[in-house]
């Protein structure tokens, strides 16, 4: 079942980008920490909220929007990013907190389906004029209703640093013969050519999605990810075979390395470009940031070019089990608000805001160039984890992936293992 709702490049951005449950995740109570409190003034009492947003950054971005929410008290309950992504199903199940950090399109209609979300299209109703249709699009559920508020987003692309391209005379390569070209001298400059990690499972999901939409466009993308088309069909096969050549400039060991340190390797200059989503920019200190640059991962086919990228939406929903659900509404639409999305994109280089009244003014040179590289863009998915079924992304995909990056050479058998379970989990 394709629960896919495609995004088109006008409608996305017209307006804004036109420039085993561990103990933290079983939910709110009275001992959960009250990390970013506002005040009761407003008379609706608590708000509790479940965060993924463990890492420095994010979490005082979140710390800071929040504070700014004055209807009623908040509580966040920070969870490691993977953990709570990995155990969300058993935590929406459980005791969860009111609000909950969350993604678009299929994983939020996923839980919207399960009846483990409440339905609050009485708040679009308020905030449906700082959106764009296809922002509307991807907060709802096959019944029609809004179950998510979109918060910020980011695009997936090749970063690198300005000052060792400029050094070494590299250039933006526009096809896959010249990326190669372009990782074999970087490799000759004594330079890893591709930072690379997949400790936590999905960073790999990235280069597959674009070298799965450069090689066979986005409809077969997305159509694969619904169940809709076999593993074992030679087209996905030829991924996995472009991906293998590509292996000799990634950067050794990736299952036992995190994205943060291999984003670390490329702002300490020991790797030559990264294919990551725009927050690689959290792990570079704030002097370097306007060193960061980057390029959309070049053509493959000629039939497809480079019109598709992975451009995934953050947001926030409000669990079926919510205690305070007049509270949580009104949270959400303070979140909702353009004035709490420019805080985030402030303090956050690596997102940009959802709102199409955000103020974009004060974007950095990065945060510019990236809303400019999705406006352009043809087709934009949410990225794998997202555009599937959770259960076949986290139980067949990351462990598929992995197997692959450690063994690059076995690809029949695990396509034929991936078809097996996917038949099994779409049926």
């Amino acid at each position: 079942m394709d629960q896919r709702l495609p995004m088109s490049r006008r409608s996305l951005l017209l307006g804004a980008a036109a420039l085993g449950v561990p103990a933290a995740l079983v939910g709110c109570g009275a001992d959960t920490p009250a990390t970013a409190p506002g005040t009761s003034s407003g008379g609706l009492g608590t708000v509790t909220i479940g965060s993924n947003a463990s890492d420095e950054i994010p979490k005082k971005s979140l710390d800071a929007v929040v504070k700014g929410f004055t209807q009623a008290t908040t509580k966040i309950n920070t969870v490691d990013h993977n953990t709570f992504q990995e155990n969300i199903n058993r935590y929406l199940k459980g005791t969860p907190e009111d609000v909950f950090t969350w993604f678009a399109g299929n994983r939020m209609q996923f839980f919207a389906e399960q009846g483990l979300a409440t339905d609050i299209s009485d708040v679009w109703q308020e905030i449906g004029g700082d959106y764009t249709q296809a922002f509307k699009d991807q907060s709802t559920g096959l019944d029609g209703k809004q179950y998510f508020v979109p918060f910020t987003y980011y695009p997936w692309a090749v970063f690198y640093r300005k000052s060792v391209w400029q050094e070494k005379g590299y250039e933006a390569p526009g096809t896959l013969d010249e990326f190669t070209a372009l990782a074999r001298k970087m490799k000759t400059d004594g330079l890893i050519p591709i930072a690379f990690a997949d400790k936590d499972g999905w960073p790999a999901m990235g280069t597959f999605d674009i070298l799965n939409m450069r090689t066979n466009g986005y409809d077969f993308h997305i159509s694969l990810m619904g169940g809709k088309e076999s593993w074992t069909d030679p087209k996905v096969k030829q991924v996995f075979d472009t991906w293998r050549g590509l292996m000799e400039f990634h950067q050794p060991a990736p299952l036992g390395r995190t994205w943060q340190e291999a984003g670390q390797s490329l702002a300490q200059k020991k790797t030559g470009m990264y294919l990551l989503g725009m927050f690689v920019a959290q792990q570079f200190p704030e002097a370097d940031r306007g060193d960061l640059d980057f390029f959309t991962f070049p053509e493959i086919n000629p039939a497809y070019g480079t019109d598709s990228i992975d451009a995934p939406i953050d947001g926030y929903m409000i669990s079926a089990k919510a205690r305070n659900v007049d509270g949580a509404k009104a949270l959400l639409k303070h979140l909702a608000q353009a004035s709490s999305q420019d805080i985030a994109t402030k303090l956050d280089p690596g997102t940009l805001a959802a709102s199409s009244k955000a103020d974009t003014s004060g974007y950095s040179a990065l945060q510019k160039r990236g809303a400019e590289l999705v406006s352009k863009a043809t087709h934009i998915a949410q990225f794998l984890d997202r555009d599937t079924r959770p259960d076949f992304a986290s139980t067949v995909m990351i462990p598929s992936l992995q197997s692959f990056v450690g063994k690059p050479d076995e690809v029949d058998s695990l396509l034929t293992s991936i078809e097996k379970q996917k038949v099994n989990i779409f049926r």
